[in-house]
């Protein structure tokens, strides 16, 4: 038997079965605990945490036929189970922000934070801690399945000039990090939520609502897969992601994943901040998220259904340009930016500086946040890594090694992803390929280096 869900298919669990012995929680008396995602047959055992890939699926189903019964999850590897100690360190030095010693500091910290509107009982409901060594907030990922600690994500607050800039930090780290802030604290017959690119827009949000409210790992970068069986259970998602165009492009994506029948999305505007803004504005959270925009449309529209996204394009001319390049001013004016759906061809002759310039120009854009694939045909990833990270880096590392870990630990948290290929490929499998990582990692910008490698020189005619 099984339950064909909004991106899942839901059945009873093969891996339950090992534990009866052990009391289970409460999230697993339900009789689905196994789900399968539809796109990839990747399946996660909310019950038990075992999870894999559609292979590793049937391996286990062609087990319980001979009667071997399912393993249980594995034991967690030792990195992971180190990234667990130090949280649990940290955690536990933490103060509970809502019973720090001295109100001022209280008082100071939430409006550091900007969160002054947000009220103790909130921070407590959220388990929201303040570490004073690195003047950060401490909010916790805990264990679905046994509320055991299993990482944090420290915020702290930094000001370039007028600006002020929130540092995220993880442990684990961001790849594995896969924390829906707030899930401990859904019920299990919620059938509405909203999911928020930020903690402290979930707090916020649930504050002025009281409706469920989730908040994304990586904000606006991507949803991963693994994420989607603990939003099965909702009839009604709307995503308020952000206050920009690539908070609303993100939804969109999102949206998509999640099955548009279900979801709705809030246009960000000066009249729809983010979450957290909204609330020390003084603005009606709830209108808003009533005013959201279903994600799905009919295939014939008329100007008014339009009007407001065209509305949002003449008041977002900047951001409708696409992410500003940070290191290339000059080309910002020939091409105003990286927008989704543009394709844009660099040509020069053998030995120009092509790869050199483009590995360049996309670990820019990596660095905004961009999700990007890399397909490299011409020349292998670990050269093209050493590039890249030379270019991260902007120094010459192999004359300071010792430097090497510091630098490849930040390179590995950009939303950066190579495609294994390497000379003449068939194209729909590099296609696949493609679609297969779009839906994974949320990618938005694809590299293809070059056209010729990948083709083959038969498969290149004048006209092409």
């Amino acid at each position: 038997p099984f339950h064909d869900g909004y991106s899942c298919l839901h059945t009873p669990s093969l891996f339950t079965n090992s534990r009866e012995d052990q009391p289970l929680p409460p999230a697993a008396s339900a009789p689905y605990t196994l789900f399968i995602d539809k796109t990839t047959g990747s399946f996660l055992c909310t019950a038990t945490l075992a999870e894999g890939t559609w292979q590793d699926f049937q391996a286990n189903v062609e087990l319980r036929h001979r009667g071997v019964p399912a393993p249980s999850s594995e034991e967690p590897e030792e990195d992971t189970r180190r990234a667990r100690e130090d949280a649990r360190c940290i955690w536990d030095r933490a103060l509970p922000l809502w019973e720090l010693l001295d109100e001022d500091e209280t008082s100071k910290t939430k409006a550091m934070f900007g969160i002054s509107l947000v009220t103790d009982a909130t921070l407590k409901r959220f388990g929201v801690r303040y570490l004073r060594a690195a003047k950060s907030l401490v909010f916790p990922w805990f264990s679905p399945r046994d509320a055991t600690l299993k990482g944090l994500k420290l915020v702290r607050v930094e000001k370039k000039g007028d600006a002020i800039a929130y540092v995220e930090e993880t442990l684990p780290r961001f790849d594995s990090y896969r924390n829906l802030f707030g899930l401990p604290l859904v019920g299990r017959r919620d059938t509405e939520l909203v999911l928020t690119g930020w903690e402290l827009d979930a707090l916020a949000l649930h504050q002025a609502t009281g409706v469920a409210s989730l908040a994304l790992p990586r904000g606006a970068t991507c949803l991963p897969p693994a994420l989607l069986p603990y939003l099965e259970q909702f009839k009604r998602i709307t995503l308020w992601l952000g206050e920009d165009l690539r908070s609303w492009e993100a939804a969109k994506l999102f949206a998509r994943k999640l099955s548009l029948k279900r979801c709705s999305l809030v246009r960000p505007s000066d009249l729809q901040p983010r979450p957290l803004e909204a609330l020390n504005q003084g603005l009606n959270l709830t209108k808003i998220l009533r005013a959201a925009l279903p994600a799905s449309h009919k295939s014939i529209v008329s100007f008014r259904q339009l009007r407001e996204e065209v509305f949002g394009e003449l008041v977002n001319t900047e951001q409708v340009a696409g992410v500003k390049w940070a290191r290339f001013p000059e080309l910002n004016k020939l091409l105003k930016g990286h927008r989704r759906g543009e394709l844009t061809v660099f040509t020069g002759p053998t030995g120009s500086g092509k790869t050199t310039f483009i590995s360049e120009y996309a670990l820019d854009l990596c660095m905004q946040g961009v999700c990007t694939l890399w397909g490299s045909f011409e020349i292998n990833n670990v050269r093209l890594a050493k590039i890249m990270l030379t270019q991260f880096a902007a120094q010459r590392l192999e004359d300071q090694l010792e430097l090497y870990d510091e630098w490849a630990d930040r390179f590995e948290d950009l939303p950066l992803y190579f495609m294994t290929f390497h000379g003449q490929q068939n194209i729909k499998t590099v296609i696949d390929t493609m679609q297969h990582a779009v839906y994974m990692y949320d990618i938005t910008h694809v590299v293809v280096d070059n056209l010729q490698f990948m083709m083959g020189h038969e498969h290149l005619s004048v006209d092409r």
